[in-house]
């Protein structure tokens, strides 16, 4: 299985990527954990793109091509993968193509979660996330029991820089201005299905498996 999750920021790919993954068996790659991770360890990757996520921008296409170049080669991704915040241009789209010939292999769909923009800055806004081991809360949806720390390790929890209200807005005007070029793109070659991104995870789960079966997709 060879997919990629679409949809902007706030939307729930890393949600359901998570699922799929574990459903499958085959690994989530999803760019925005890859490079958060990189930022919190000081590396060089880290550094130069902590610039471009703390104002909301995409990270420049050489560096996000890299990243999965070298994560599509890892054992684990031979049997599949599920693709989550890559590609996010044309050309990492492009480049994308390029790496799966060079191992004979192509994506099998591209699956679109659409959401209203209102309703992703409510979501990313409010979300609140533990300094300590990550975990995730929401001011409106999901508050730990005091508001403050985490219910399961006791560390603070913090507003990411790239979650403030204006920065979700700008994140969301990048979005669209250059990744929705890439759904035109997925749609003319057949592969893309649009999904309602706006309704609790279950039924968004539920909805998601029932494309997979329908497009008979499989690991």
């Amino acid at each position: 299985m060879r997919i990629v999750l679409l949809g902007a920021p706030g939307a729930g790919k890393g949600t359901q990527g998570r699922m799929l993954a574990a459903h499958f068996n085959i690994p989530q790659i999803a760019t925005g954990d890859i490079l958060r991770s990189a930022v919190r360890e000081g590396t060089e990757l880290g550094l130069a793109a902590k610039a471009y996520m703390d104002a909301g921008n995409l990270v420049p296409d050489g560096v996000m091509i890299g990243i999965i170049k070298d994560r599509l080669a890892r054992r684990d991704a031979s049997p599949g993968f599920v693709l989550d915040g890559f590609p996010r241009t044309v050309p990492q789209a492009e480049a994308l193509d390029v790496m799966l010939a060079s191992i004979e292999r192509d994506l099998q769909l591209a699956i679109d979660v659409q959401v209203p923009e209102d309703v992703l800055v409510v979501r990313l806004s409010g979300r609140r996330v533990c300094r300590e081991c990550g975990a995730t809360y929401h001011e409106r949806f999901s508050r730990s029991k005091d508001g403050v720390t985490c219910d399961v390790c006791g560390g603070e929890l913090y507003q990411r820089a790239d979650d403030a209200a204006d920065t979700v807005r700008n994140r969301l005007a990048v979005y669209h201005r250059q990744t929705q070029p890439i759904v035109a793109r997925y749609a003319s070659k057949g592969l893309l299905r649009v999904l309602n991104g706006d309704q609790d995870m279950a039924a968004v789960r539920e909805a998601l498996l029932s494309v997979l079966d329908d497009m008979k997709v499989r690991s």
